[in-house]
């Protein structure tokens, strides 16, 4: 009974003192007092906003005391956010992490339909489970209104490079040189990549998370790289001369998906190239990919176009249709011998050597082809169609992987 009053009086406090104030840390103190645990208030971009430490004696938690120190979470703590399916459906979930003693509840904070961050409440004597659905509710909400309005405070200055680069992406700036003026006193004013990398985190995975942090990590094998995490991922930069092969251990070792993207010319156009990359990182992260975990952009666009292309089936003439149903009863190779002959500018050299066919076996296969199957490879101005037509039935049959056998970074 004692308990309930006291939470009924804290959260009339924690109400009043969002109506009377402006203030994110407040809340977040009243929060804390009334759910009875150290907390963290993070954005979407995993930086702390706002935290409450428990005065209960004897508490210590070293990733807690240091997303304080540091004013982020760790990419790590951000890749289990990533793959929760309870956090992905706006529902809360309580997380334990190798590297602390105590579990976690974690909670997304959306308003008006649109998710700004996390509550994050450390379970110091394992009691938050028995607290009840709308004392959260009521929390969750108040610090979400709270976490919305100084989000959407459009005179807000920019403090760092990364809020900048992050307005930049999110299509904020309405002229290149509104963008240079905010940048003319960071890093930025100067700075010349060459292009930048896409770090999917879903599957981040390592087996000794106290000796090796990805940011220190990334920062100690790209120079000047920057990295920070945007919408869930990890964004850095990449300089003329970059090691792809870095990547590629890099991947391995942590289990990561890459994408880097077309070059740099300017900084503003950082939109419309961090596009086509988070398309590419969408394709390799799905369950039907398998051909490797570092790409450059250039090398998926093909199959990107064609993902996208996937629904439209008046794209896919009757021929071709009727030759891939006859190369799935058959086991035959007719639809894949009409895509490397179509590729190949129909250079019968060059489609053996890609299919390590014999010519004689081809020249049979496209016999085939024009005179018991009506494909009109005699006409030109078919080619594209064609083209167009056997590769949406090949994803379909084979997935991404066949699109990829040639396309190592």
């Amino acid at each position: 009974m004692e308990n309930a009053v006291k939470n009924v009086h804290g959260l009339d406090r924690l109400l009043s003192d969002f109506f009377s104030q402006d203030d994110l840390g407040r809340l977040a103190a009243d929060a804390g007092e009334i759910l009875n645990c150290p907390l963290l208030v993070i954005d979407d971009t995993f930086h702390v906003v706002a935290h409450y430490t428990t005065p209960t004696p004897g508490f210590s938690d070293t990733l807690f005391e240091k997303a304080i120190q540091l004013g982020e979470i760790t990419y790590e703590a951000g890749a289990i956010i990533s793959r929760s399916p309870a956090l992905s459906t706006g529902q809360p979930d309580f997380i334990e992490l190798a590297d602390s003693t105590h579990r976690r509840r974690f909670a997304p904070l959306v308003s008006a339909g649109v998710r700004l961050g996390y509550l994050i409440c450390i379970d110091v004597d394992q009691h938050l489970q028995e607290i009840d659905a709308a004392t959260y509710r009521t929390v969750e909400t108040v610090l979400s209104k709270q976490l919305f309005v100084q989000v959407g405070r459009q005179d807000k200055p920019f403090e760092t490079a990364e809020e900048i680069l992050i307005h930049l992406l999110d299509g904020g700036f309405s002229s290149a040189s509104y963008f240079r003026l905010q940048a003319s006193s960071t890093y930025l004013a100067d700075f010349h990549p060459t292009a930048f990398a896409l770090i999917d985190l879903t599957a981040f995975h390592t087996l000794y998370l106290e000796k090796s942090q990805l940011k220190d990590e990334l920062t100690y094998r790209f120079y000047a790289s920057h990295p920070f995490l945007y919408k869930g991922d990890v964004f850095l930069f990449l300089h003329k001369g970059y090691d792809t092969a870095a990547f590629s251990s890099l991947a391995n070792e942590f289990h990561l998906k890459v994408v880097i993207s077309d070059e740099i010319d300017n900084l503003y156009d950082l939109p419309f190239l961090y596009r086509p990359v988070r398309e590419a990182l969408d394709l390799i992260t799905g369950s039907n990919f398998h051909s490797g975990s570092v790409f450059s952009v250039s090398q998926l666009s093909t199959l990107i176009m064609l993902t996208q292309l996937q629904s439209r089936h008046d794209l896919v003439s009757s021929e071709i249709r009727f030759l891939s149903l006859y190369d799935r009863e058959k086991g035959s190779q007719y639809c894949e011998t009409l895509y490397y002959y179509l590729v190949c500018g129909r250079s019968l050299k060059d489609t053996c050597a890609s299919l390590f066919t014999h010519r004689n076996t081809i020249l049979y296969r496209i016999h085939k082809m024009k005179e018991d199957y009506g494909i009109p490879l005699d006409d030109p101005s078919a080619h594209l169609k064609l083209l167009m037509g056997v590769a949406l039935v090949l994803l379909e049959s084979k997935g991404p992987d066949f699109f990829l056998a040639e396309a190592t970074p």
